[in-house]
């Protein structure tokens, strides 16, 4: 049964976690599989106008291809016909889940304010290493990092040139703790960016070989601003 296509429309907001091999789908590759789940699942999903429509949902944090991602937001505005802020969220929440590939779990789906964004501020990355990484060395290292004033990388600026340019990624490091088997990074978001996940494996000295499991995104902090 199809959601009823009314004028009212309401600004879903979904919350999801991305494991296993669906790490390996772009921003793009990703929203897409959302667009063909909802047409699966019969959700009525607004469109833009114009001449060429395109669906109202955006993942406004892109995630770095590779990365599991434990807190994800999918924005989704839809085509409401009931008042229930409950009931739709639980039917949206079933319908879809019913549709997505194995590896993408629905968290929770909520209803937002009419012209609300929603803007990351800040994210945690887990980076899992054996045991005997977890040394000295590596807690000299960190403390050097986080003792810095700045922290001056080369960036390629896009992924098809070969030009570099300076970036001070330092404002983007909050911090970098360890547990018994991970190091853990909490990174600030900004309209100015980040830091890359390539990026902090080479302050740490890193090889990506060496990580016992993908690397894995959690704990996104949110701001929700009015348009």
């Amino acid at each position: 049964m199809h959601i009823a296509a009314l004028n009212e429309t309401t600004l879903l907001v979904i919350k999801f976690r991305l494991r296993g091999t669906l790490r390996f789908l772009s921003h793009a590759e990703t929203l897409r599989v959302f667009q063909r789940a909802c047409v699966r699942a019969g959700i009525s999903v607004h469109y833009s106008q114009g001449f060429n429509p395109r669906p109202k949902m955006s993942l406004p944090l892109p995630r770095p291809v590779g990365v599991e991602s434990d807190d994800e937001l999918l924005c989704l505005r839809i085509l409401n016909n009931t008042k229930d802020a409950s009931d739709l969220c639980n039917i949206i929440k079933d319908k879809l889940s019913a549709q997505l590939p194995e590896g993408c779990e629905l968290i929770s789906a909520n209803t937002a304010q009419a012209g609300r964004s929603f803007q990351p501020r800040s994210a945690r990355y887990v980076f899992t290493v054996p045991p005997e990484y977890l040394n000295e060395g590596l807690r000299a290292r960190i403390d050097c990092l986080l003792e810095s004033e700045s922290l001056n990388i080369r960036r390629q600026i896009e992924k098809k040139s070969s030009k570099l340019k300076n970036v001070d990624v330092r404002k983007f490091l909050k911090s970098i703790k360890l547990d018994d088997r991970s190091i853990i990074v909490e990174c600030n978001i900004s309209s100015a960016g980040s830091i890359r996940i390539e990026e902090i494996l080479r302050l740490l000295e890193l090889d990506e070989g060496k990580l016992v499991s993908p690397v894995r995104r959690t704990n996104v902090q949110w701001q929700a601003d009015k348009l």
